[in-house]
C-alpha cells in the first residue's frame, strides 16, 4: 500500500444491523469495502425492550478482525440510547431500547418544571418522547441509575470497552436534550432544574479527537497489530452522514435516509424561535461547529415493517408494482407517532387512510405506494419549512444513506420537492467516519474538501423532478385538513 494511503475501520450501528466497514483514503482516492455485516435484535424481556449490546459488542470484534490492519478506528450509532457503569466500570444491565414504553407521559412531567417552550430555547431539541432527558427521568426511582457511576452513550460505551478510556462524544450528546447548541457544552442550570447528574457523564470530546488505544486483549482478539488509535468521530451516524453529503456550496438540503428519514440544512447557527419549535424542527450539532437543523421523519421503518409482517416478500418486486400504482390516492402522515411502535403496520397505515376519509389501499403494492408517496411528501413538507425557518434557501436535495437504493422513492421526492435530488453515496454514515478519521491523519482538509473528494470517487445519480406540482400541494392540504 502507498504510504499516501491509509485503511481505516468504521464501525457503523444501525437500528437493525451493524457493519464494519474499510475505507482506503488518499489525497485523490476514497474506496469503501464492506468487512462484516451482522444483525441488531433487540429483546422483549420481561421489563421492557433492550438492545443486545453484547452481541453487538461481537460482531465490532469479528468486524475489526475481518478488516485486518487498520490505521484507526472510529464508532457512529443510533443516537439518544446509553449504557450505565457502576464504580468498577462494569455495565448494569443492556441499554433500554428509545422504542421502550418506559417514557409514555414523562414529557408531561417534565414539561411541569421546565414549560417545552423554555426547553426549546434552552436546548433547540425537537420533542421525541425517546430524548435521553426523558429516559433519565423515566429511570429517576430505578436501582440501576441509582448504582450507577457513569453513562456512556452507546458508541461511546463501545469505544470504551475498546479502549478504556471514557469520552461523551458531542454530535451525539446534543440528542441527549442537556446539550445548549449555542455555546456546545451542557445545559447546567436546566440539568440542575430537573434533577439530573451531569458528572454521570464523561468529558466532552469533538470529531477528531483521540479516544484512547485499541487495549491489549482486543488486539490480541482481533489479531491486529498495535498501537492501533480510536478516533472520535461524529458518532451520532446522522453527523456521520452530514459529514458525507457530495455537496457543493451551501444552498442544499438533505434527508439521511434509513428507518428514520432525517430531512434539513446544514447551518453556521442554531434556530431556537417559537415558530421552529411548533415546527418541531431539531438543533443537533454537527462537524466544525455546524448546526443539524432538521427533521425526524418515520422514514422506511413504515415499509420495512410491513415487509416484515408480509413474510420478507421480494423488495425489488414490491417497488415495481408500487411505481404502476397511481399517485397520491392516499397518504399518511410518516411523522406521527401512531407508527413509532413495531407490529400490525399494514392494518395501522389502512386504519389512518380509513380515518381521514381517503381511499383504503388494499394490496400491498397500494400499501407500499401509500408509504412512499406519505414519505416523499413529508420530505417536501420539511425541506420547505425549514428553508423558511432558517431562511435558508435550496437548490438542490441530497439524499444519502439505504434510501439511495430505493429510485421511486428519490424520484418521487425530487417530484415532491420540485427541486432536483443527488442520490448517494448508500454509506454515507461510514464514509462521513472514515473521513473525519482521516482527516485527524492529515489525508484530507476541510468539509470542503472531503465532500469534493465524494463527488470525485463515490457513484451519484440525479432526479430532475416531474409530474404535476399541484397534485403534491392538494395531498398536502388533504393531509392537513385531514
Amino acid at each position: 500500500m502507498s504510504e499516501h494511503v491509509k485503511s481505516f475501520a468504521a464501525v457503523d450501528l444501525g437500528a437493525s444491523s451493524g457493519r464494519v466497514m474499510v475505507g482506503r483514503v488518499g489525497p485523490e482516492s476514497l474506496e469503501l469495502t464492506e468487512a462484516h455485516r451482522f444483525p441488531n435484535r433487540p429483546v422483549r424481556v420481561p421489563e421492557g425492550l433492550r438492545w443486545d449490546i453484547l452481541s453487538l459488542y461481537a460482531g465490532v470484534l469479528d468486524g475489526l478482525r475481518a478488516a485486518r490492519q487498520v490505521d484507526s478506528v472510529g464508532i457512529d450509532s443510533w443516537a439518544v440510547d446509553y449504557g450505565l457503569l457502576d464504580a468498577d466500570g462494569a455495565l448494569l444491565g443492556n441499554p433500554v431500547h428509545y422504542r421502550d414504553a418506559r417514557t409514555e407521559g414523562v414529557a408531561e412531567k417534565v414539561w411541569a418544571t421546565v414549560p417545552a417552550a423554555e426547553l426549546y430555547a434552552a436546548t433547540g431539541l425537537q420533542y421525541a418522547p425517546f430524548n435521553t432527558l426523558y429516559q433519565l427521568t423515566a429511570a429517576r426511582s430505578t436501582a440501576q441509575l441509582a448504582a450507577a457511576e457513569r453513562l456512556l452513550l452507546v458508541p461511546d460505551l463501545l469505544a470504551y470497552w475498546l479502549t478504556g478510556v471514557a469520552g461523551t462524544e458531542i454530535t451525539n450528546a446534543s440528542t441527549t436534550q442537556l446539550i445548549d447548541p449555542r455555546t456546545r457544552d451542557w445545559s447546567h442550570d436546566l440539568a440542575d432544574r430537573l434533577g439530573i447528574d451531569l458528572t454521570l457523564f464523561a468529558p466532552l470530546r469533538q470529531p477528531g479527537d483521540p479516544a484512547g488505544l485499541l487495549l491489549p486483549r482486543v488486539l490480541e482478539e482481533t489479531g491486529l497489530r498495535g498501537p492501533v488509535p480510536v478516533t472520535t468521530v461524529g458518532s451520532h451516524d446522522t453527523a456521520s452522514a452530514v459529514a458525507a453529503v457530495p455537496a457543493a456550496g451551501q444552498r442544499f438540503a438533505y434527508i439521511c435516509t434509513g428507518t428514520w428519514s432525517l430531512a434539513g440544512l446544514e447551518l453556521e447557527r442554531p434556530v431556537l424561535t417559537e415558530a421552529s419549535r411548533a415546527a418541531n424542527f431539531t438543533n443537533e450539532l454537527g462537524l466544525d461547529g455546524t448546526v443539524r437543523y432538521l427533521r425526524n421523519i418515520m422514514g422506511l421503518w413504515l415499509l420495512q415493517e410491513c415487509v416484515r409482517e408480509w413474510g420478507q416478500p421480494d423488495l425489488g418486486e414490491l417497488l415495481r408494482a408500487a411505481a404502476e400504482v397511481p399517485a397520491l390516492r392516499s397518504v399518511v402522515d410518516a411523522g406521527d407517532a401512531t407508527f413509532l411502535a413495531p407490529g400490525r403496520m399494514p392494518d395501522r397505515i389502512t386504519d389512518a387512510c380509513r380515518e381521514s376519509g381517503q381511499p383504503v389501499p388494499e394490496s400491498r403494492a397500494e400499501i407500499t405506494r401509500c408509504i412512499l408517496d406519505s414519505l416523499a411528501l413529508a420530505h417536501r413538507r420539511a425541506i420547505r419549512e425549514a428553508e423558511a425557518l432558517a431562511d435558508h434557501p435550496v437548490d438542490v436535495v441530497h439524499i444519502v444513506g439505504g434510501g439511495t437504493r430505493n429510485e421511486l422513492l428519490c424520484q418521487l421526492t425530487a417530484d415532491a420537492c420540485g427541486l432536483p435530488v443527488v442520490a448517494g453515496p448508500a454509506e454515507a454514515a461510514a464514509l462521513g467516519n472514515v473521513l473525519v478519521q482521516a482527516r485527524a491523519h492529515g489525508l484530507v482538509g476541510d468539509r470542503t474538501s472531503m465532500r469534493r473528494l465524494l463527488a470525485r470517487t463515490q457513484p451519484l445519480r440525479r432526479y430532475e423532478p416531474r409530474g404535476d406540482a399541484a397534485a403534491w400541494r392538494a395531498a398536502q392540504d388533504r393531509l392537513t385538513r385531514g
